[in-house]
């Protein structure tokens, strides 16, 4: 009832302020829905030769029978209601022609020739037939030249009375085909040649859709549509992804009238009473008793219903309880971000701007962000005859609403659509089930009694703990920007990273020997129990369901809901590059050594021995105290650690892997294929001179060495000859490996 209010409310308004009117207009109508449509509810088909497009060239005899013009047109059976021919001023063709009149074929009507700068004179012969009562181009060129307006379809697509004896009660498509065997027979059918048409169709049933004369309600757009594209280029309002701002301007200056009147069953009644008596129109907010004009009490309510879209347009404040002065209103207007599909831009999001200018004084958000079309995995629209549709109830039940929304949100680039692929959906899926573990892993070591204490400064922790915290909190500051960017996928994206390949596969797996030792226990458990409730309040936006889950088994007395806790904010006091450089130095370290073990067909199970080979000593000190982690994950029976820049007396015959920071050696006689390691070897060989070929290229070029930034060549020169050591080195491991 309150929003039936509203929408008579704005109507009234807008109707006193003539910003609604009612009148005979050339419609868009669907013959089948049997009712008029809003432009933006007509779809544009091409429809090419192959498939049936045609152009006609018809012969219109001159009254004074001193010959023709020729006219070509798509629609051969509206020249039935032709009230003209027209040709440009400048087409010297036609000049002399330009004030006779023409006898209407079948019809038998006479029509003026008249000049119309709008006429296209490479269209066709350059002569084109006048329909104004059937073209809107026609329509207004019709207006222009006081052209009678004659309608020869009726609300059924049918050929009405005015079409003639010979055709009254065909329908349109039938009428075209004997309208043609007609003219064929008259010889005033010159020839018919392929064209590609585009043809509008209702984007209900999708019939062709026909324009039509019609007394309808309308909405004077204009007026409204200024304020709305002022508040875009202002940037009080911002339209995310920035393209579409352009796609907005392009039809917010062209837009035209809004037809608002339906003529369907369902949808708000127009506020407006006929009087029997006087044939006046009452638009009231209340049903009147009688006619504000003659006070006759024979009244009826006009029987059309508002498009939806308008009631629509009114909803950031018709909700709120407008037109009352409502606590929510005053609270909740305007809202922050409106989100939505970009296939609605103008059917709804511009529309709301335009009415919540209009009665508010103020947009009603300040962002709109526009996500893309759904797809399957191919980039194919989604649709049962096709068989491709994933259907969201199905995909929750099998895995969950979680999965399903991260798998949207890490899809959802800003202006691509979003390829969805059941496969993603279960990757996901298992992205949860390895939060879900860590989370028992995390509660499995903690006491029962375990009581969680604020942690404050990262100061005086172990090397493992700050880098983990180094990295938690440039995962908060990168997540944070890509959200404020409204760059939701790669936030998402940052946030799996972070949570999958380093929290779960190195943290804790680097944790698990502090775990055991009494005397890094309670620090390892007040840092993981830390990070892994910022963690899951990071994923919280992206995973509600099971981060509210979890956060309900760890002990967080003080805290009831994970929706109500504070979103992380970035601290630089929690990072710390050199913590963060040395991890790294470990990581990559047991990377390689597991790349060796895969690419040598290694069992997981085997224990090898390996030598480290390092430039720095600062690094022997650095890998001897973590030495145990390092056997641990890479499945090492011992490590050796050396200083040099020459290979140790043990590692001549063994397979290399070269790093930033040294070199691994690892014996072949652990090793199961020789020959594999020696292809392994060319491989990276390969790689090697390729890239030393690509930046030797770009060092030769003057243009590069002129124009590159203080400090870039010279850094591009210690690349090369990095590469070249590492060639060297990796063309050595070869010929070792031959002899073998």
């Amino acid at each position: 009832e309150q929003l039936s209010r509203a929408v008579r409310e704005v109507f009234v308004s807008l109707y006193k302020e003539k910003l609604i009117y009612r009148g005979n207009y050339l419609i868009n109508w669907c013959p089948r829905c049997e009712s008029a449509l809003s432009d933006l509810e007509v779809n544009h088909i091409e429809k090419p030769a192959a498939s049936g497009g045609k152009l006609w060239h018809l012969k219109y005899p001159l009254e004074d029978g001193s010959g023709f013009i020729v006219v070509a047109t798509t629609r051969p059976e509206t020249m039935l209601g032709d009230t003209a021919v027209a040709v440009h001023p400048k087409d010297k063709r036609y000049h002399s022609l330009v004030g006779k009149m023409i006898l209407l074929p079948l019809a038998q009507r006479k029509i003026p020739i008249v000049s119309d700068k709008t006429v296209d004179p490479q269209f066709g012969t350059g002569a084109v037939k006048i329909t104004p009562g059937h073209d809107f181009n026609d329509f207004e060129l019709g207006q222009r030249h006081a052209l009678p307006m004659i309608s020869v379809l009726d609300e059924k697509g049918r050929m009405n009375e005015n079409a003639g004896p010979a055709y009254q009660g065909l329908d349109r498509f039938k009428a075209r085909k004997k309208v043609l065997e007609d003219l064929r027979a008259q010889s005033l059918l010159e020839k018919e040649e392929d064209y590609t048409v585009t043809l509008g169709h209702c984007d209900r049933c999708e019939t062709v859709v026909e324009p039509r004369l019609s007394t309808q309600w309308f909405v004077k757009a204009k007026p409204l549509a200024k304020p709305a594209m002022d508040v875009v280029r202002k940037k009080k309002v911002k339209i995310i992804p920035e393209g579409w701002s352009k796609t907005y301007f392009n039809w917010m200056e062209n837009i035209k009238d809004w037809c608002i009147s339906r003529q369907i069953w369902w949808g708000h009644r127009i506020p407006a009473w006929h009087c029997r008596a006087c044939q006046k129109i009452t638009v009231s907010v209340k049903d009147p008793a009688q006619c504000h004009q003659c006070k006759s009490q024979s009244i009826f309510q006009d029987p059309d219903v508002l498009d939806t879209w308008f009631s629509s347009a009114l909803w950031p404040f018709s909700t709120l309880g407008w037109p009352q002065k409502a606590k929510d209103l005053k609270t909740f207007y305007p809202s922050a971000v409106m989100e939505t599909g970009f296939d609605i831009l103008f059917f709804w999001v511009a529309r709301m701007m335009m009415m919540g200018i209009y009665f508010m004084k103020k947009p009603p958000f300040k962002y709109v962000y526009l996500h893309a079309m759904v797809r399957d995995a191919q980039g194919q629209k989604m649709s049962k005859s096709k068989g491709n549709v994933i259907d969201p109830l199905d995909t929750i039940e099998k895995y969950g609403a979680d999965a399903l929304r991260f798998t949207m949100i890490s899809l959802a680039t800003q202006g691509r659509d979003v390829k969805m692929a059941e496969e993603r959906i279960a990757g996901y899926r298992n992205f949860i089930n390895k939060i879900w573990n860590a989370t028992r892993f995390v509660r499995m070591n903690l006491e029962p009694d375990f009581k969680f204490k604020e942690l404050s400064s990262p100061k005086n922790l172990s090397l493992v703990h700050q880098w983990i915290l180094t990295r938690l909190f440039e995962t908060v500051r990168e997540t944070n920007e890509f959200l404020e960017e409204y760059r939701l996928n790669e936030a998402a994206n940052t946030v799996y990273h972070f949570t999958w390949h380093e929290f779960c596969d190195w943290y804790i797996e680097l944790i698990k020997a502090p775990l055991k030792d009494p005397a890094q226990k309670e620090e390892t458990q007040k840092v993981m129990m830390f990070v892994l409730r910022e963690l899951l309040k990071l994923l919280h936006p992206f995973l509600p369901f099971v981060t509210e889950e979890l956060w309900h088994h760890l002990p967080l007395s003080n805290e009831k809901s994970i929706m109500i806790a504070s979103f992380p904010k970035f601290h630089s006091k929690w990072v710390n590059s050199k913590a963060k450089k040395e991890v790294q130095l470990i990581i990559d370290l047991i990377s390689q050594i597991r790349n060796l073990r895969g690419e040598n067909n290694v069992s997981p199970s085997k224990l090898i021995s390996a030598t480290i080979v390092l430039k720095e000593k600062k690094n022997v000190s650095l890998l001897s105290s973590y030495a145990e982690s390092i056997k641990s994950l890479a499945k090492l029976s011992q490590v050796y650690l050396q200083m040099g820049q020459t290979e140790p007396l043990e590692t001549q015959n063994a397979v290399r892997a070269v790093l930033n920071f040294g070199e691994i050696f690892i014996p072949m006689t652990e090793l199961f294929d020789m020959e594999e390691e020696k292809k392994r070897l060319q491989r990276e060989l390969i790689k090697v001179e390729e890239d030393m070929t690509h930046l030797n290229s770009r060092l030769s070029q003057p243009a590069f060495v002129e124009r590159a930034p203080k400090g870039v060549d010279k850094k591009e020169k210690d690349r090369f000859q990095e590469l070249q050591s590492k060639k060297e080195k990796l063309e050595e491991s070869l010929k070792k490996i031959t002899v073998l």
